[in-house]
């Protein structure tokens, strides 16, 4: 069979316009895919981006979403490990006062209680695995974050900084 020019040229443009069109979508997959909320593979919970906004500039965290009174409940429980970024919301509806303890819980945390304004009310730093002892909110509040422990001082986040999620 011979080939000639234009049959050649037809034959480039048709893979060009095949290939562009599988690319934009791969590209609109991908998109779709990144806009739907992601799972934490240990807990199976939702995880969403919170942000801590402080002196020394906002902190970005991925934190999974307790939002079930069971949820709450296990928490943090039997966790070994947690990213520098990672953490855990409980988000309170209604607000309302709260005390959380370690019970179960391996690895040291920051407990970090928010108010109904989303600003920190109080940080209990460093809370210790296994201890009982209630750690209290200084207030009414719509959601605690759970980091590792000493994160917060590390990065500078105090009582009076702004909490979204």
């Amino acid at each position: 069979m011979r080939l000639t020019r234009s049959t050649i040229a037809v034959s480039l443009l048709l893979a060009f316009a095949a290939c562009s069109q599988g690319g934009q979508e791969a590209t609109a997959k991908a998109s779709q895919v990144a806009a739907q909320p992601s799972v934490h593979p240990v807990s199976g919970l939702p995880v969403r981006e919170l942000k801590v906004k402080s002196a020394n500039g906002t902190h970005a965290f991925r934190v999974e979403v307790a939002a079930t009174f069971e949820q709450q409940e296990k928490g943090l429980m039997f966790r070994t490990e947690m990213g520098a970024d990672e953490g855990m919301i409980f988000p309170n509806n209604p607000p309302r006062r709260a005390a959380f303890w370690m019970r179960n819980t391996v690895i040291p945390l920051d407990i970090i209680f928010i108010g109904t304004d989303r600003r920190i009310l109080n940080i209990a730093a460093n809370a210790v695995p296994y201890d009982e002892t209630p750690l209290p909110s200084a207030g009414v509040t719509s959601g605690v974050l759970e980091l590792n422990g000493g994160r917060a001082a590390q990065l500078g986040i105090k009582a009076g900084d702004k909490v979204s999620w």
